[in-house]
């Protein structure tokens, strides 16, 4: 059964180093200077060295479906040797048709290509299953698939040395608003969401459970997991004012720091569900703004952002 501790981390693992923000580089200083304090950094990009002191970078490198790995592996080969023992995500939501889009058995090719790649160059390395948007049936069946095409492909059993996840509630129907069908599968729809369903706790958090449940089932429930994006991305006016994004975000911290769970939980951090999280976003200038932590225009903090700086100094 699930347990609920205190809101601390184990002590071997700082605050900080559990969390991060995913966001343009360009704003990565502007932050810093306005006093936002985290330990995590993702920007769905490769950079050649870390980009500020404290702070964690994770690669991600990005694919397509006829593109393939779209760094060339010159690049990547210098950015790998510059920086050891860094996480790499291979690709960002391979599940969404306007994000990677890359069908399951495609998925499986391009992420051995960029496994055998970056650990042969550096066997320190930490390599990550590029995450889906939400564990709902439908996307937790596409990872089915790539499960599958990768033992069939390569004759052994997928390796990821780290597990990540997207924990957005969003849409699942063709055409429709939300994230629409994987590439790849026939349905027509999956979970059908509400946008009054998008900052629903309960669901946020089931979704988690779901998800390690599932992990355990096929074998990887000894790998760490990082919800590597997440937040409210509906606008405030489709009733998500700020004081309920900023509800939402702490509920999340405190969700990250006490879910644990003896049977699907990661023993190494006293089970904890999840070990990582990168919220959504730094910075978005146009369309996802309700969860921007710092402005851009005025380089201070937004109220969600004083809110992200109580928290952390708050414990």
């Amino acid at each position: 059964m699930p347990t609920s501790q205190p809101a601390e981390p184990t002590p071997s693992v700082p605050l900080l180093a559990r969390m991060g923000i995913s966001g343009d580089l360009r704003d990565l200083d502007g932050g810093l200077a306005a006093g936002l304090s985290f330990g995590l950094f993702l920007n769905w990009g490769v950079v050649m060295e870390q980009p500020a002191a404290n702070i964690t970078f994770w690669q991600m490198v990005r694919l397509g479906e006829d593109e393939g790995v779209k760094i060339s592996w010159e690049e990547l080969e210098k950015a790998v040797a510059n920086q050891p023992g860094s996480a790499w995500i291979v690709g960002n939501e391979p599940d969404v048709i306007w994000q990677d889009n890359v069908t399951p058995e495609r998925y499986a090719e391009l992420y051995h290509e960029v496994y055998t790649f970056v650990t042969e160059r550096d066997p320190t390395a930490q390599v990550a299953i590029g995450g889906i948007t939400q564990p709902t049936p439908l996307r937790l069946a596409y990872l089915d698939r790539v499960l599958t095409a990768y033992e069939t492909q390569f004759g052994q059993v997928m390796p990821v040395d780290i597990w990540t996840v997207h924990a957005f509630i969003l849409r699942e129907e063709a055409g429709s608003w939300g994230v629409d069908i994987p590439p790849g599968m026939s349905e027509q729809e999956g979970v059908l969401y509400e946008i009054a369903d998008h900052d629903d706790f309960t669901i946020f958090t089931e979704n988690i459970f779901i998800f390690r449940r599932w992990l355990k089932d096929r074998g990887y429930g000894d790998r760490p997991l990082a919800v590597t994006e997440y937040g409210i991305l509906m606008p405030f006016d489709y009733g998500f004012p700020p004081e309920a994004v900023a509800v939402f975000m702490r509920q999340s911290f405190d969700f990250f720091l006490t879910a644990r769970d003896e049977e699907i939980g990661y023993s190494l951090d006293d089970y904890r569900l999840v070990q990582w999280w990168f919220w959504y976003s730094l910075h978005d200038p146009d369309l996802y703004v309700t969860g921007n932590l710092y402005d851009r225009q005025t380089g201070e903090l937004t109220p969600l952002g004083k809110e992200w700086q109580e928290y952390v100094d708050s414990r």
